[in-house]
C-alpha cells in the first residue's frame, strides 16, 4: 500500500504541474493580483468556500477543483486534489498567476482545516491485507524492474542441458497479464542453467506488473523466502522481483543484472521522474514561449505582407482606372476620326455626282451634234444586223431541225422496243392465263375428290383418312397458287397499262415537237 501511495504521490505532482501550466495558458486574459495580496486574497477565497460559494465535494468520495474548470481531470479523490492544490499553491514559477496561488491555498487550507475530519478516514481504521507486499521507501530494486525466475526444468541432451525457451515463458506470463517485454535465460558452459530473467516495462505500470508477478508466487509459496529457506525439495517455478542483494551477489543472474541494470529506490526514481517532468515542462514553456514569439513575428509578417497586398490592389485599380480612361480617349477618337473620313467620302461623292452630271450634259450634246450623220450609219447597220439576222434564223432552224430527227430516232426505237416487251408480257399473261385455267380445273377436281372421301369417312378407314388429309393439304397449295398468279397478272396488266400511257405520252410529246 505504501507503494502504491508513493506511485499516487508521484502521479498527482505530473498532474499538478501540467495543470498548472494548462491553467497558467487558459488564463491569460484574467487580471491578476500582486503578490502582496496574495494573503488578503487567500482568505477571501477560503470565506467563499466556507459558505459554500463554490463546489468542492462532488459525492461521497470524489472532489473537483473550482478553480481549474478548464481542465480535463475534474473528479478527484481527496488526497489527489490536496495534492494538486498544494502543487498549484505552492508553485514559485513566474507562469503561476498570484490569483492561482492565492486560490489554490485557499482550497488548501479548506481541505485541511473543514472537510478532513469529516471525510477522509484516518490511515490506522484502513484494513491491512496480509499478503499485499510492503515496498520500503529506502529499498532498492534493480532498475528496469527485473524478475528473476529459478528451478526451471532441463534435460541433459548430447552433452549439455537444454530448458524451455524464453518465449514461451514470455506468451504465458503475458497471458497470466504481467505483461512482461522479454524473458532471457541464463546460459552457462553447461547450457541452461534453469535461471531466466524477465523484463518489464520502465514505467511504473511496469512495476506493477513486476510487484503482481512477485505476489503471485509468494502466495503460492514460490517466492523468494521459500526458494532459500531450507526445507524439503523444491518442485515447480520460484520468483521474484531483482532487488539490492540480487544484483550484488556474485553468480550468473547477479552479473547479468549488474550488465542490465542498476539499483535505484522509488523516491529516487519518482525524483528523476519529477526531474524530468520538470525539465519536460520547463522545455515545453520554451517552446511554447518560443512558439508565440514566432507566431507574433508571422503575425507581423503577415500584416506587412497584407498592407503591401493592399497597397498592391490600389495601384492596381489606379492603373485598371488609368487604362479604361486611356480606352475611353481613344475610342472616342477613332470615333471622331471615322467621322471625318465619312464626312470627306460624302464630300468627294458628291463632287464626283457633279462632274458626272456635266459629263453626261457633255455627252448629250455631242451626241446630238453627230446626230444627222448617225442616222445614215444607222440605216446601213440596221440593213447589215437584218441580213445576219435571217442568216442565223436559218442556221438555227437547220439545227432545230436536225434535233428533232435525232429524236425522232430515238422515239422510234423507244417505240420498237416497247412493242417488243409488250409482245413478250402479252405472251407472258397468255401463259400465265393456261396456267391459271389448268389450276382452276385442278381445283376443280381436288374439290370432287375430296367430296367423295368426304363420304366414304363412314366407314372410318384409316387409308382413306390419310388421302382426305392429303387432297386437303394439295387444294390449300394449289389455291395458294391461284391467288399468287392473280396477283402476279395483276401487277403485270398493271404495269402494261402505265406502258402504254408512257408510249402514248411519247408519241404525243413527238407529233407535238
Amino acid at each position: 500500500m505504501e507503494q502504491q501511495s508513493v506511485l499516487t504521490l508521484f502521479f498527482f505532482r505530473w498532474f499538478s504541474i501540467v495543470g498548472t501550466v494548462m491553467a497558467n495558458g487558459s488564463s491569460d486574459e484574467d487580471t491578476d493580483i500582486s503578490e502582496s495580496e496574495i494573503s488578503e486574497y487567500e482568505d477571501k477565497s477560503y470565506e467563499e468556500l466556507n459558505n459554500g460559494s463554490q463546489n468542492v465535494k462532488t459525492s461521497d468520495e470524489t472532489f473537483t477543483c473550482p478553480y481549474c474548470p478548464k481542465k480535463r481531470k475534474r473528479d478527484y479523490l481527496y488526497n489527489e486534489l490536496l495534492q494538486h492544490a498544494s502543487g498549484v499553491g505552492q508553485n514559485s514559477s513566474q507562469m503561476t498567476k498570484a490569483r492561482d496561488k492565492a486560490n489554490h491555498l485557499a482550497l488548501v487550507k479548506y481541505l485541511e482545516k473543514d472537510l478532513m475530519t469529516v471525510d477522509v478516514p484516518s490511515k490506522d481504521s484502513k484494513p491491512v491485507d496480509e499478503n499485499e507486499p510492503s515496498v520500503n521507501s529506502d529499498e532498492q530494486f534493480v532498475w528496469p524492474w527485473i524478475g528473476i525466475v529459478v528451478n526451471i526444468p532441463t534435460r541433459w541432451i548430447d552433452g549439455h542441458y537444454v530448458g524451455e525457451s524464453g518465449t514461451k515463458l514470455r506468451d504465458e506470463y503475458r497471458s497470466r497479464g504481467f505483461n512482461p517485454v522479454r524473458v532471457t535465460p541464463l546460459w552457462n558452459f553447461r547450457g541452461h542453467s534453469g535461471i531466466a530473467l524477465v523484463e518489464f516495462k520502465k514505467d511504473w505500470p511496469g512495476l506493477d506488473n513486476a510487484l503482481a508477478f512477485e505476489r503471485t508466487y509468494e502466495l503460492d509459496h514460490h517466492g523468494k523466502k521459500d526458494w532459500f529457506a531450507n526445507s524439503e525439495q523444491k518442485s515447480g517455478l520460484y520468483a521474484w522481483v531483482a532487488r539490492a542483494d540480487d544484483y550484488k551477489v556474485n553468480n550468473i543472474y547477479g552479473e547479468q543484472l549488474q550488465k542490465m541494470g542498476d539499483l535505484k529506490t522509488i523516491p529516487e526514481r519518482m525524483e528523476e521522474e519529477a526531474r524530468k517532468q520538470d525539465i519536460l515542462v520547463s522545455n515545453l514553456t520554451n517552446i511554447i514561449q518560443v512558439k508565440n514569439q514566432h507566431l507574433k513575428e508571422i503575425e507581423v509578417r503577415c500584416h506587412e505582407t497584407t498592407n503591401k497586398m493592399n497597397l498592391a490592389m490600389n495601384e492596381k485599380d489606379k492603373l485598371i482606372r488609368t487604362y479604361n480612361a486611356e480606352i475611353k480617349k481613344m475610342q472616342s477618337s477613332a470615333s471622331d476620326h471615322l467621322k471625318r473620313i465619312f464626312t470627306d467620302h460624302e464630300k468627294l461623292k458628291f463632287q464626283l455626282e457633279s462632274q458626272k452630271n456635266e459629263l453626261e450634259l457633255r455627252k448629250i450634246d455631242l451626241e446630238k451634234r453627230e446626230a444627222h450623220n448617225e442616222s445614215e450609219r444607222k440605216k446601213l447597220a440596221e440593213e447589215i444586223e437584218e441580213n445576219a439576222t435571217k442568216n442565223s434564223s436559218l442556221q438555227m432552224a437547220a439545227l432545230e431541225q436536225k434535233k428533232a430527227d435525232e429524236n425522232v430516232m430515238k422515239l422510234a426505237e423507244d417505240q420498237q422496243r416497247q412493242k417488243e416487251l409488250l409482245h413478250a408480257k402479252i405472251i407472258q399473261l397468255q401463259k400465265q392465263l393456261d396456267m391459271k385455267q389448268e389450276l382452276e380445273l385442278e381445283i376443280q377436281q381436288l374439290k370432287g375428290s375430296l367430296s367423295v372421301l368426304k363420304h366414304m369417312e363412314d366407314d372410318e378407314d384409316a387409308e382413306v383418312l390419310k388421302k382426305v388429309d392429303t387432297l386437303q393439304k394439295d387444294l390449300r397449295d394449289k389455291e395458294q397458287s391461284l391467288e399468287e398468279l392473280d396477283a402476279l397478272n395483276q401487277a403485270l396488266i398493271v404495269k402494261e397499262r402505265e406502258s402504254n400511257d408512257e408510249l402514248q405520252e411519247a408519241r404525243k410529246a413527238l407529233v407535238d415537237g
